[in-house]
């Protein structure tokens, strides 16, 4: 013990150069110490988390503790009492709001005798290292999830050909609590990727703060250091959990060491176990998956006196989001451009939805699923409605229109075919076959209500001889009737006049009773 000041001395001396930037061999020539020793020391210290004026106030014998690891000399009853805390003091860490001065402050007052701030610190770090030396990142509850594929594949047999066919393995883990959850999916694709991620939040029982997923196309469209670009589906169904997607950065494996720790040990408690049978649908296989899942979680952490379940219900259960009434839907989408009218077309339903009318023009993209479509323009939503699946028909919001086109809203093909039959039925039928032969009812709206309208102008009498001439000539549009009414043609017999309107081709009509 009598070199000691002069070992302690040329500690601090080396720790003085290695906070002054200099290099190893430097310091190594400085101190007269080798260079194994030398990193030896500089990785006690980097281990330590002390800066170096926080080392230098250290007396000679705490310094000696610091950078003696316990192992190279007794444990005495009093450190021994220390490292007996740690696994609780693990756990409270894990709780918002603790930190290591308050777990020190408390350990202080029960023991008045024991270890300053630094050396409790210095200790702990040293502890968590071996009993996990590959975790350094401290996790708070309710924090993070870290999700991922494993490597190795299982397997379900097809029961009527014997095929074998591979089936993907998606791995989630807490951060805080490592409470894991595995379920066996057809495919890495996003469908099956959300519904996994999905299946993790109702095992759980709530929602963390973020989601980690490594780099797959199924989450992340393009990696990026700072600004990764995320798959809209994947994007959306965090926005429907209202939480946060952090993608694992590249090549920074700690990043997902957690989840990747835990693919390991699945293979050695998981796969052994369920390897052995046969199983025909993914629905027994992960009844299996989830049998010896609950042994693994119940299975004491290392070197620690609770498992995983234990750890998740005291400390992280209680930080989690609460789940949203309904579950995620998955969406598809497509991109249209706003009609004239206001509306865009829904081409997998040939349905037509309404969005505010200063949007006329523009293209859209709509994502819609099973009971809902949404409307996006420069990553704005700009209209939301419940889907409809029945075709050439409008959905319209009043508010989208314009003040002046409002009205149009209310106009239907049974408005103007009863507006119509009101004045004659051979009106009705020439309405009938101007909305007939527009591929979309609205188009033929304007015309509807331009001829309608000469009942005021002209009178009953003289609209009806129009509508039965223009019948005749098989033509059917606004201009005809206006055409023969400013020349009067619905007063004089059918002569040659006939032969001043072009007659179109014949087309196929879906019949009078389609708007029944």
């Amino acid at each position: 013990m009598a070199n000691n000041p002069i070992i302690m001395s040329k500690i601090r001396h080396i720790l003085r150069l290695h906070s002054q930037g200099r290099n190893k061999l430097l310091i190594a020539n400085h101190t007269g110490v080798s260079r194994n020793t030398l990193k030896k020391y500089l990785k006690e210290f980097e281990r330590s988390g002390l800066s170096f004026k926080e080392i230098n106030e250290l007396s000679d014998k705490d310094l000696e503790d610091l950078f003696i690891k316990p192992e190279e000399k007794p444990i005495t009853p009093k450190l021994q009492t220390l490292f007996n805390l740690f696994p609780a003091m693990d756990k409270e860490l894990k709780r918002k709001g603790m930190t290591r001065l308050l777990l020190w402050t408390d350990y202080r007052k029960k023991h008045p005798d024991g270890y300053s701030l630094s050396q409790y610190k210095s200790y702990f770090a040293k502890w968590k290292a071996q009993v996990n030396p590959s975790m350094h990142i401290e996790h708070k509850a309710g924090d993070k999830l870290y999700v991922d594929f494993a490597g190795d594949k299982l397997s379900i047999v097809d029961k009527q050909t014997g095929e074998i066919q591979a089936v993907e393995v998606f791995v989630a883990i807490l951060g805080a609590s490592q409470l894991t959850y595995v379920e066996a999916v057809m495919s890495q694709q996003k469908e099956d990727f959300i519904g996994a991620c999905e299946g993790a939040l109702h095992y759980y029982g709530g929602v963390p703060a973020a989601i980690v997923p490594d780099n797959l196309k199924s989450a992340v469209i393009k990696s990026s250091k700072y600004e990764p670009v995320l798959n809209e589906t994947f994007a959306d169904f965090a926005e429907h959990y209202s939480t946060t997607i952090l993608p694992a950065r590249a090549y920074r494996p700690k990043d997902k060491a957690l989840v990747e720790g835990a693919v390991k040990i699945i293979y050695t408690r998981i796969y052994t176990k369920v390897r052995p049978n046969q199983y025909f649908t993914l629905e027994e296989l992960n009844q299996a998956i989830l049998v010896a899942l609950e042994v693994h979680n119940l299975t004491p952490l290392k070197g620690r006196n609770y498992n995983r379940r234990q750890q998740f219900e005291e400390v992280e259960r209680a930080t989690l989001a609460p789940l949203p009434p309904l579950r995620y839907e998955l969406k598809k989408q497509l991109f249209a451009t706003v009609m004239k009218n206001g509306h865009v077309s829904m081409s997998a339903d040939k349905h037509y939805y309404s969005v505010p009318f200063r949007f006329i023009g523009k293209k859209v993209k709509l994502m819609y699923s099973r009971s809902t479509v949404e409307v996006f323009y420069n990553y704005e939503r700009i209209a939301v409605h419940l889907r409809t699946k029945s075709p050439y028909n409008y959905t319209t919001e009043k508010d989208h229109l314009a003040s002046e086109h409002r009205f149009v809203s209310d106009w239907t093909p049974e408005r103007f075919l009863g507006w119509a039959g009101g004045i004659h039925e051979d009106v009705r039928l020439y309405i009938l076959k101007i909305l007939d032969r527009k591929q979309h009812p609205e188009q033929a709206y304007k015309s509807c209500v331009g001829i309608l309208s000469f009942a005021k102008k002209v009178g009953n009498e003289r609209l009806i001889k129009a509508c039965q001439r223009a019948l005749g000539y098989g033509i059917y549009n606004y201009k005809t009737i206006q055409t023969i009414l400013e020349k009067q043609m619905d007063h004089c017999d059918e002569t040659d006049e006939n032969k001043q309107l072009e007659m179109p081709l014949h087309e196929n009509i879906r019949g009078e009773d389609y708007y029944q």
